[in-house]
């Protein structure tokens, strides 16, 4: 059985490229109230390892778990869906 099919995957944006080699990725999920029924935005922050330094601020990306790098950074980024607009 292949390691990489039990790990998981997220999509998100890219809103700090300040660090080293390490990307902060903001993935938004919605999810339905359980008492009222409205659907909500839900958001976490993770830091991903990003070894070539490719991803900027703005980009969509896809990360996936791993063993942890450092005391905050346990995904690394796999590639980049989208690039960033430039305004």
């Amino acid at each position: 059985m292949s390691e990489a099919a039990n790990k998981r995957q997220l999509t998100g944006r890219v809103v700090s490229d300040k660090m080293a080699k390490t990307v902060t990725v903001l993935v938004e999920r919605r999810m339905q109230h359980p008492l009222y029924g409205k659907f909500v935005t839900r958001s976490s922050k993770h830091h991903a390892h990003d070894e070539a330094a490719e991803c900027k601020e703005g980009d969509l990306v896809l990360i996936e778990e791993c063993r942890p790098v450092s005391r905050t950074k346990s995904w690394r980024v796999v590639k980049r869906v989208e690039k960033a607009k430039i305004v």
